[in-house]
C-alpha cells in the first residue's frame, strides 16, 4: 500500500515517530480489510486555521474539525461505474489536524500517537465507504476502529 504524507504544518512537532504512526495504521488496515498492494491514500497533516477553511468549504461547518476525508472511490448518480482493477487503486484524501489531535489526545488522557493513529483509522474507513450515520453503522465502524488500533499497538 502506497501512503503519501505530507505536513503542512508547524504549530506541532512533527516527528518521525508520528509519521511511523501514520504507515503503521495504514498498512494495519490495508492487512486488515485485504487492500490490495496498488492501493493508494495521500494523508496531510495540517493545523487548526487550515482544517476549518476545509471544513466550511466543504461542510458548511466554521469551526476546526479532527479528520476530513475526500473519497476518490465514491461515485455520484449520473457517473459510470469503470472497472479499475489493474490499474492503481486510490482511495483519496485524508486531512488531519494535529493541532486538534493534540487538545483530544489531553483531553482523553492518552497520547498524540493513539489519537493521530484513530484518526487515520477513521479517516480511511470514510475513505472504504463506512460511516456513523445510524447506530448500526457507529457499532460496525467503531469496533474495526479498535481492531485496528488494536493490531497498531495503540490501544486506550
Amino acid at each position: 500500500m502506497e501512503t503519501l504524507i505530507i505536513n503542512q504544518q508547524t504549530k506541532i512537532n512533527y516527528t518521525r515517530n508520528l509519521q511511523q504512526v501514520i504507515k503503521r495504521v495504514v498498512n494495519t488496515m490495508a492487512q486488515t480489510l485485504k487492500l490490495t498492494a496498488n492501493t493508494e491514500v495521500s494523508i496531510m497533516i495540517v493545523d487548526n486555521d487550515y482544517i476549518q477553511e476545509l471544513n466550511f468549504i466543504y461542510r458548511g461547518h466554521n469551526m476546526p474539525t479532527d479528520v476530513l476525508s475526500f473519497a476518490m472511490n465514491e461515485l455520484g448518480e449520473e457517473e459510470p461505474d469503470f472497472d479499475f482493477s489493474g490499474e492503481v487503486n486510490v482511495l483519496g484524501d485524508i486531512v488531519v489536524s494535529l493541532e486538534k489531535a493534540q487538545e483530544q489526545s489531553q483531553e482523553y488522557g492518552h497520547s498524540l500517537e493513539r489519537e493521530l493513529g484513530y484518526l487515520v483509522a477513521h479517516g480511511m474507513l470514510h475513505l472504504l465507504g463506512y460511516d456513523h450515520e445510524t447506530e448500526e453503522e457507529r457499532k460496525l465502524m467503531r469496533d474495526l476502529e479498535e481492531k485496528i488500533m488494536s493490531a497498531a499497538k495503540l490501544e486506550r
